[in-house]
């Protein structure tokens, strides 16, 4: 049974978009989630206190509170959800995190956004693929974002995620960017926001200062980022060719 703790007053959501995420390669979808969160005034909508999930407080500098790890924030104006995580994943939790998600998603009829980083070496603009279960290919088609060109596979919690939709038949859609296979990547994050997540949940953000404050951003998750190379690619979002596993 999914624990979703709602936090504060009920919101109306219709058939919202929800946007996952969980720290991975470059830390692309975490970095481009915090950043919608903020620009989207989104508020702290719901805790996630699934199995396995790490039994810690998180705490920010100059704020008294401590809130739990995984978190969910919502607009109501946007019809928008965002999951946060603070901590990465162990790979004895991923099969049952990605279980207890589904369910809350699957009840709320939301479309799910999994994002991952795939690694890449590039001079240029990163590239943005799609891929989708049920029958989201659909909306990826008319938002014109590319399929990828070669096979490949998504790791850690956000490929158990994609896992248990294509086991439901369940509509959501998988996002990958090219990405810093080492260094936190808000370059990436933000082509990730602009071709599409906004695409899809049909909102505008700024990512200007994504970009402006790239250094700054770098230097803080660099510490993090090494902690996911650390564990393992089973606890890290990515997405690798498929000729690795084979």
């Amino acid at each position: 049974m999914a624990q979703i703790r709602q936090q504060g007053p009920e919101i109306d959501l219709e058939e919202p978009v929800l946007v996952e995420g969980f720290p991975g390669l470059g830390l692309v979808g975490k970095i481009a989630t915090d950043h919608l969160i903020e620009e989207l005034d989104m508020r702290y909508y719901a805790s996630v206190d699934c199995d396995g999930l790490p039994r810690v407080g998180v705490y920010r500098g100059g704020n008294r509170t401590a809130e739990p790890p995984v978190r969910l924030y919502a607009s109501e104006e946007h019809d928008v959800i965002a999951l946060r995580s603070d901590v990465p994943i162990s790979s004895d939790a991923v099969g049952s995190v990605a279980e207890c998600l589904t369910e809350w998603i699957v009840a709320q009829d939301a479309l799910p956004l999994y994002l991952s980083g795939l690694p890449a070496e590039r001079e240029d603009e990163p590239d943005v693929y799609g891929i989708g279960t049920g029958d989201a290919g659909e909306r990826l088609e008319s938002h014109d974002i590319d399929a990828p060109p070669e096979d490949g596979v998504v790791t850690g919690p956000t490929g158990a995620l994609i896992n248990r939709a294509a086991q439901r038949d369940y509509d959501s859609v998988g996002l990958v960017v090219e990405s810093s296979p080492q260094f936190p990547d808000p370059e990436s994050a933000s082509v990730l926001l602009e071709e599409g997540i906004c695409r899809l949940a049909d909102v505008e953000v700024d990512v200007q200062e994504l970009l402006d404050r790239a250094a700054e951003i770098r230097e803080k998750r660099e510490q993090f980022a090494q902690q996911m190379q650390q564990i393992g690619q089973d606890e890290s979002s990515q997405a690798q060719p498929l000729r690795m596993y084979q």
